[in-house]
């Protein structure tokens, strides 16, 4: 190639991986990443999720160690799933002090607390027998206010056993400001809300609902989670309602189909944006990585990197502590 002026050459900056590392435009830290952990009650061993290779239904005691682990890396968090042993209607153990929950955030605020930021999910699904987000009606629906009451109790039952933040992710109606009303009436002003934004009606959840048992008895979750389908102005409505109602962190959930709504997210507010790689994510890659389909270890990172590009300062992952280690 041939011209009478300099030749711009985009290649120059990719020829070696020094240089490329140096102009990288996207860079993770073990700081960005927030770490997801299921705790059983009544179990002995940590029992695997057979949808999710790796992944684990924890005992107490392995719950802490998997906590210390993450800390160790350099993980800036990590957020706790309770599943109790006995479930109910109005999930009962949600808020019970001496719950599975409870005792968790108990245990890893006093093993890890102050290295890493403690939290656990504030919502019914693991709790209640039906396996919906909320209390429902006669009719089967899920009452918005009567859950809004169960998620402020969750909240400061949470807030007194140490949790760190309090993550609502039921996708009710006004559930920020009951919650944020919740905890300053208890004393707990200063304990920040990152809330479960823009949580899509995904195909990609499956594997979660076995690990924390909690997948619906009868319909669907597409009452309250948004359509995938839906416009953007949702999501954006969304965002404004949760910051006007006291949100201090907002969320998009699943992540990598969700790209474009991380992207907006970042564009218009100035509060951190977290995105959940959730655990349809985690298995595909896995499952292709374990028949030879591809690069394992490449496309973790590059599936992480996308979310980042995409805007999002924090990222929950399962790889969360493998990663860390390896940046």
């Amino acid at each position: 190639m041939s011209a009478d002026y300099p030749v711009a050459r985009p290649r120059r900056l990719r020829r070696s991986p020094a240089i490329r590392r140096m102009v990288a435009g996207t860079r993770l830290h073990p700081a960005d990443l927030i770490l997801p952990l299921f705790v059983k009650e009544g179990i002995d061993q940590p029992q695997p999720v057979a949808s999710m290779p790796g992944v684990f239904q924890h005992t107490r005691d392995s719950l802490r160690k998997a906590a210390h682990e993450a800390a160790d890396a350099g993980v800036s968090g990590v957020i706790l799933f309770g599943i109790p042993a006995v479930k109910d209607a109005r999930g009962s153990a949600a808020d019970d002090p001496e719950g599975i929950l409870q005792v968790a955030l108990r245990d890893v605020s006093a093993e890890v607390g102050d290295a890493v930021v403690v939290m656990a999910d504030t919502c019914l699904d693991e709790f209640t027998d039906h396996g919906h987000c909320g209390v429902l009606t006669p009719s089967g629906d899920v009452d918005n206010d009567a859950t809004l009451e169960r998620y402020a109790s969750i909240a400061v039952a949470q807030a007194r056993a140490g949790s760190q933040m309090i993550a609502p992710s039921g996708m009710m109606d006004g559930q920020v400001g009951a919650i944020r009303a919740a905890l300053d009436a208890d004393g707990f002003a200063d304990l920040p809300i990152l809330a479960y934004t823009a949580k899509y009606a995904s195909a990609l959840f499956g594997p979660f609902r076995d690990a924390a048992e909690c997948a619906p008895q009868f319909g669907d979750r597409s009452t309250h989670q948004q359509d995938p389908a839906g416009p953007l102005g949702d999501a954006m409505r969304e965002v404004r309602l949760d910051l006007a109602e006291g949100a201090d962190a907002v969320m998009v959930k699943p992540a990598m189909a969700y790209l474009d709504v991380i992207s907006r997210f970042r564009d218009e507010v100035d509060v951190p944006v977290a995105a959940y790689q959730v655990s349809g994510e985690y298995a595909m890659i896995e499952a292709a990585a374990a028949n030879g389909w591809i690069d394992r270890d490449r496309m973790i990172m590059e599936s992480l990197v996308s979310i980042k590009r995409a805007g999002a300062d924090l990222i929950l992952t399962y790889w969360a502590t493998e990663v860390a280690r390896r940046l």
